[in-house]
């Protein structure tokens, strides 16, 4: 890249930290949310996404937790969203979504949300018809 290219994205990174900075509440809220937003800055140059989209997400949701507007549900609502999708399915491969996604018997979860997603997979052998 040209240096024109580096000043404006170094412009345009310092703009959206400060107007992150400014729109946080107090600055006790700042400390406490900030080695959070330094580690999402941090993944920022490791994964296949635009940098500086990375980075506004990071400020965003610096922000978004220094308003304290960032919360987690608690894991059995995760667990029942899952199990909910898998109510979706044909009755007789419901069982086996509701296997894979409770990570029960033979389940294998491969992956990463930062790569793209997990893929759970449960091997179920099937004899083979007698002749």
């Amino acid at each position: 890249m040209n240096k024109t290219v580096h000043t404006t994205i170094r412009s345009s990174l310092a703009l959206v930290l400060a107007a992150g900075s400014l729109a946080l509440p107090s600055l006790g809220a700042a400390q406490g949310t900030e080695s959070g937003y330094l580690r999402e800055r941090a993944v920022c140059d490791g994964v296949l996404q635009d940098r500086n989209a990375c980075l506004r997400e990071a400020g965003a949701a610096r922000y978004e937790a220094g308003r304290g507007g960032l919360t987690s549900a608690p894991p059995t609502t995760y667990e029942q969203n899952a199990l909910a999708r898998c109510a979706l399915q044909p009755p007789a491969d419901r069982s086996a979504c509701e296997a894979r996604m409770r990570g029960t018997g033979t389940t294998s979860v491969e992956g990463s949300v930062l790569g793209g997603g997990l893929i759970r997979e449960t091997v179920t052998p099937i004899p083979a018809p007698v002749q």
